[in-house]
């Protein structure tokens, strides 16, 4: 058995990559959905659909749990294949599978309070004491869930989303430093104008993101701080797996990497960050 990470393209390896600190002798298996990516401009039954379809390839090779590495397939996917998916597969494979999101436990390191804490008193806009921006793709952006779940559980925060239609795919495909700066810093602007001041913490709400997250440091205001999704997933996977046995991990330490797209080898973008050549095979 294993550990599987999802996500529409190469992101999900910074999610990855911080398992893999954090569970070193767990055995993974990643699966790029790069065939389709990115996500984040498709409707919603497509999203559903293809994140589906990708579960249903790490069931098959082995994993008993699976980490939506994605923030789309997280906000639009998740709860509906928890609810109307997972239960009829479990009986059908035969053993215990399930799927984990990365929204919650980045809500839960952005707020300081547990999921199951809601239903806070509502504070009006002029007494809230911080911003926090998100950057996503249009698909979360327009999903809200980062509004919604941070004004549950901390109403005094206002939260601020920027859609950047373009910057997953770029980075997906391996675009150079100047272009991506430039639609990293257009997008910083555009928050800013939004809010009419630089937020006072911002959270890259997709996982293409963090790549690059060097040049959202560069472009936010000095010590500006950025809540990293992949160490808070990491770290509430580890606490989810200590309490729930009936997933075992593995112990073997085997890496696999699948992919819906060519396979081969991946951008110097994505080796740079990955820190070693890194190639997939086909799914």
């Amino acid at each position: 058995m294993s550990i599987g990470v999802f996500d529409s393209g190469v992101g999900g390896l910074t999610v990855h990559r911080m398992l893999v600190e954090r569970m070193p002798a767990a055995d993974f298996v990643y699966l790029a959905d790069q065939a389709n990516a990115p996500y984040g401009g498709r409707p919603g039954e497509e999203i559903v659909a293809l994140t589906r379809s990708g579960c249903e390839t790490l069931f098959a090779a082995g994993a008993n749990l699976i980490v939506l590495a994605c923030n789309t397939a997280s906000a639009i996917a998740l709860r509906t294949l928890q609810q109307t998916w997972l239960p009829d597969l479990r009986k059908t494979l035969g053993r215990p599978v399930n799927i984990l999101g990365i929204i919650v436990p980045t809500i839960e390191a952005a707020t300081g309070v547990p999921w199951s804490q809601q239903h806070a008193a509502a504070v009006p806009p002029a007494a809230r004491r911080e911003t926090v921006g998100i950057f996503s793709t249009p698909a979360t952006t327009a999903s809200e869930v980062y509004e919604i779940e941070m004004g549950k559980r901390r109403p005094d925060l206002g939260v601020t989303s920027e859609p950047c239609p373009s910057l997953a795919r770029l980075i997906e495909n391996g675009a150079g430093a100047v272009e991506l700066a430039t639609v990293v810093e257009n997008h910083v602007m555009a928050l800013r104008t939004r809010i009419g001041r630089a937020p006072d913490r911002a959270i890259l709400g997709c996982t293409h993101y963090e790549i690059v997250a060097d040049m959202f440091r560069a472009a936010l205001p000095p010590g500006t701080p950025l809540i990293h999704q992949p160490g808070a997933t990491a770290d509430a996977i580890c606490v989810y797996l200590e309490r729930h046995p009936e997933y075992p991990a593995g112990t073997d330490g085997t890496r696999r990497f699948l992919t819906t797209g060519t396979p081969g080898k991946q951008s110097p973008l994505v080796e740079a960050f990955w820190g070693a050549p890194l190639s997939f095979e086909a799914a």
